[in-house]
């Protein structure tokens, strides 16, 4: 097992950091580690972190249900009954943005879901999944070549690009972003989602919020910094919408490292909490989608 440590923050550079939280892995390794704060523009990672050859083995854990179907289980029942829904939405959410219906490349596709909802609606679709079990149950979702890597496409251009909760698991943020952006077209639009640090239900649990997901999730976005990163890439920021059933679903996995069980009362009162809170303050939920286009 080997680890490292950013000397400089991924957004600004500068490398005065403070220690924000300790937090528990508690899906597979039970190991603690530690989440940083910039001082410099307060965005927050993990660090030191397993690297990209040792990461895998995070992963291996059936409670990681976007790199399987699985539906054992209220939470992960409660998992699916959502997904179907924002599933639809997100289809829409594209159909606004590019109404021609071309080509969409979906970055970190899982087991396909949204892929396949997307060619049913008369998109071209293209999915890159490194994970080996989910690309395979992703093939078999979209009857599509899921691929591993960006090299697997390079040259090709798309309409949208979309990352629905992957960008906060990227090793190499920044130059990812930018083999990213090289295959958008200049008026293509790009969906980032990721977990709000700023949300209520964040503050809330601290280090038992499941939405810090230590290892798997590197970074830990929120407004503020996902705008710096933006900026950085020279993307301007279109829209940002909120996932507010991401509180409830949150709120479930985070009472449960909290408690050892699942409250279900206590899960939908701070969810509903989080969302009533985000509502009036900013539009802080506590899972965000970030719409962008090229300057």
């Amino acid at each position: 097992m080997s680890y490292e440590r950013l000397e400089q923050c991924p957004i600004c550079g500068k490398e005065d950091f403070k220690n924000f939280l300790v937090v528990n892995d508690n899906a597979v390794s039970k190991e603690s580690f530690v989440i940083v704060e910039c001082e410099n523009c307060t965005f927050k990672f993990t660090n030191p972190r397993p690297d990209k050859e040792s990461i895998g083995r995070y992963y291996e854990s059936e409670e990681y249900i976007s790199h399987s179907n699985i539906k054992h289980g209220i939470i992960n029942r409660a998992y699916h009954v959502v997904r179907s829904i924002t599933t639809k939405q997100k289809v829409e959410l594209i159909n606004r943005y590019a109404p021609a219906k071309g080509s969409i490349l979906d970055y970190g596709c899982g087991t396909g879901t949204f892929l396949s909802a997307c060619k049913k609606d008369g998109w071209e679709i293209r999915g890159i999944e490194p994970n080996t079990k989910a690309r395979e149950i992703a093939s078999e979702e979209t009857e599509e070549v899921i691929a591993t890597n960006l090299e697997d496409i390079e040259g090709e251009k798309f309409e949208v690009i979309s990352l629905w909760h992957v960008l906060e698991h990227i090793h190499s943020l920044n130059e990812t972003m930018s083999q990213i952006l090289e295959s958008l077209q200049d008026d293509g639009t790009l969906i980032i989602a990721v977990p709000n640090a700023d949300s209520h239900d964040a503050k809330e649990y601290r280090e038992n919020w499941a939405a810090y997901d230590v290892p798997r999730h590197l970074y830990h976005f929120t407004q503020a910094t996902m705008k710096r990163f933006l900026k950085k890439h020279k993307m301007v920021l279109e829209e940002v919408l909120p996932m507010k059933f991401d509180a409830y679903y949150v709120s479930m996995l985070s009472e449960k490292h909290k408690e050892g069980k699942t409250k279900m009362l206590s899960s939908v009162m701070n969810g509903y909490r989080s969302n009533s809170y985000a509502e009036k303050n900013g539009n802080d939920y506590s899972s965000l989608i970030f719409v962008a286009k090229r300057k």
